[in-house]
């Protein structure tokens, strides 16, 4: 009776993980979260959120492709993206308007996810 619910702990643990582990390789799963999270953390409507996640996922081909080139230096690369991330946050400010972006680049700041090698920013 034992093993029982302990293998069926275990199937149910591996079943959670399997899971978790499968969303977070769903570029759906995990636009569809950073939506949810827009809207929780910072009150976002609907259309204000979907807005906000249209303009990302237009802008984010451009960025990987930039970081991905590797006859770039470092700096050649950030000064790029800069760009191309102020135009995006140029048309994410048209949708929320002047303090609800302050608020956006705030959250946004707050949520980068860390990188190596970089003595501040992050989740910290």
């Amino acid at each position: 009776m034992k093993k029982g619910i302990i293998s069926f702990v275990m199937a149910i643990a591996v079943l959670s993980f399997s899971i978790a582990h499968a969303q977070q390789q769903d570029p759906a799963a995990r636009q569809a979260a950073m939506k949810q999270k827009l809207k929780d953390d910072l009150k976002l409507t609907d259309v204000q959120a979907d807005s906000v996640s249209a303009i990302q996922q237009e802008f984010r081909p451009q960025m990987r492709e930039i970081f991905m080139d590797q006859s770039m230096s470092r700096e050649d690369k950030q000064a790029k993206i800069q760009v191309i991330q102020a135009q995006a946050d140029k048309r994410i400010q048209a949708v929320l308007g002047d303090d609800l972006f302050k608020k956006y680049q705030e959250w946004r700041e707050q949520n980068r996810p860390q990188r190596g090698g970089r003595g501040s920013g992050g989740n910290q």
